[in-house]
């Protein structure tokens, strides 16, 4: 599958409110196509020849070279201001979703913890979506710039590139922290409810208490369903991510560096059964 096509399936599967945070990857192929490949001169090794002549008017290719430069720095501009203000409402948000579940617990209070795991959840789900956002984002600058220099003869691709490297979209480091301590919370809780859930069978038998038709548990049913949910989004999204970083087995300096992995997909793909969710 083509990467324009994969980008926008990627999109609509998952957060399709961040579709305009996205690499305009269309438009930079259709802006690409209006440059004339009969028009560019031999090969050049830099973005702007820094050393030119300053009285020597501008040839029509280094106009369009800025131009098209201008607008890739434009696409720079709309990730870092997303991903920073993504990252700041995630500190306050995990800050907070903390200081409930030590509430709770201190409370006793089962909804309560029933409620802010649900939470949790999402959480953790949108911050490995901010992920996903970060290793396409990356991966679309490189496909559009190789399209580029192939089509004109330049190489811009490399100094461009090492130029992203250190924006702030591309650095996920806190934004891995944060999605490991999001797993923290939920393995403790999911833990800590089976203890208080077994807690509630008839002691001696260990048959639980019937709540509804069935004898079913209730809060044990939703829990087992939570934890189904949670693993099927997380490890999808793992894997989409993992997928990004091995199109190519040939490694170069344009690879994308290894899924710093938080040990999710080894051990709920294998052990936690899936529970398909209804289509709505």
């Amino acid at each position: 599958m083509k990467f324009g096509k994969n980008l926008s399936n990627q999109i609509e599967e998952t957060l399709p409110e961040w579709r305009d945070k996205f690499l305009s990857y269309k438009d930079l192929k259709r802006r690409l196509k209006l440059i004339s490949v009969a028009e560019r001169p031999a090969k050049r090794s830099k973005v702007a020849d820094e050393d030119a002549v300053g009285d020597v008017a501008p040839s029509s290719t280094a106009v369009e070279e800025e131009e098209f430069v201008s607008l890739l720095e434009a696409e720079l501009d709309k990730f870092n201001t997303f991903f920073v203000e993504k990252e700041e409402e995630y500190i306050i948000r995990q800050k907070d979703l903390q200081d409930r579940v030590t509430e709770a617990i201190s409370r006793d209070s089962k909804e309560e913890l029933m409620k802010v795991r649900k939470e949790i959840v999402d959480f953790h789900g949108e911050m490995v979506l901010l992920e996903n956002y970060s290793a396409l984002n990356y991966t679309g600058l490189v496909k559009i710039l190789k399209k580029y220099d192939k089509r004109t003869g330049a190489l811009i691709r490399q100094p461009f590139i090492e130029k992203v490297l250190q924006q702030p979209f591309f650095t996920t480091d806190l934004l891995y922290k944060l999605v490991k301590e999001c797993v923290a919370m939920l393995d403790h809780l999911f833990s800590s409810n089976n203890l208080s859930i077994s807690a509630e069978c008839d002691g001696q038998n260990g048959v639980p208490k019937p709540a509804q038709s069935g004898g079913r548990v209730p809060e044990l049913e939703e829990i087992k369903y939570m934890q189904s949910l949670y693993m099927k989004s997380t490890v999808a999204a793992l894997r989409s991510l993992k997928q990004i970083r091995s199109k190519s087995s040939t490694v170069s300096f344009f690879s994308l560096p290894p899924l710093q992995s938080t040990g999710l997909e080894e051990r709920w793909s294998n052990n936690v059964p899936v529970v398909e969710q209804v289509a709505k």
